[in-house]
């Protein structure tokens, strides 16, 4: 398994390198000693939840305040175009936004730092979503910005074919980033 860095400040992508034969395939998805390597701290990440979605339903753009949320974001079946927006106005990717395919063949592993927004969309029917996080949910510290916001303007490789009402009521990007007090 090799670390590779991210388009955004203190974004990792874990490759693993599946062994493929006659049988099928076999792959480490997650190795605590590579993730030490790579500066994180393993013992650290506390939940594993999953969700299913159907294609074309894009769930996000979500974020945390507060200390915010460390992720390890993988593709258990399927394959997902994911998002991430650096809302740390310290960053010096602040404002910027990365999209990786995640999937059920490259096994790739996504490290979204605290601070990120977070989102995908399901490129197939279904895609299982498998997250590894860092601290219990505390709905008081959700943020949330619309994954259609017109400042963004992250291209979705597929129309919005299911979106939370949740996700729909989310504010923009300008709000949030007065929110921050960055603008």
């Amino acid at each position: 398994m090799r670390v590779e860095h991210g388009a955004l400040d203190g974004v990792l992508l874990f490759v693993p390198s599946p062994y493929r034969d006659d049988r099928g395939l076999f792959t480490r998805t997650f190795d605590a000693d590579v993730a030490r390597q790579a500066g994180l701290t393993p013992e650290s990440f506390i939940q594993d939840s999953q969700s299913r979605s159907r294609r074309g339903v894009i769930r996000g753009l979500h974020g945390r305040s507060g200390r915010g949320e460390a992720k390890l974001v993988r593709c258990a079946r399927g394959a997902m175009h994911d998002v991430l927006v650096d809302a740390r106005p310290e960053s010096p990717t602040f404002g910027k936004a990365m999209a990786v395919t995640l999937d059920d063949e490259s096994f790739l592993t996504l490290y979204v730092p605290p601070g990120l927004l977070h989102g995908f969309q399901a490129l197939t029917d279904p895609v299982d979503t498998c997250y590894r996080i860092d601290r219990a949910h505390e709905p008081a510290e959700d943020l949330a910005v619309r994954y259609d916001d017109p400042e963004l303007g992250v291209e979705w490789p597929l129309p919005a074919a299911g979106v939370s009402e949740r996700d729909l009521a989310a504010g923009s990007w300008a709000r949030l980033r007065r929110r921050l007090g960055s603008g």
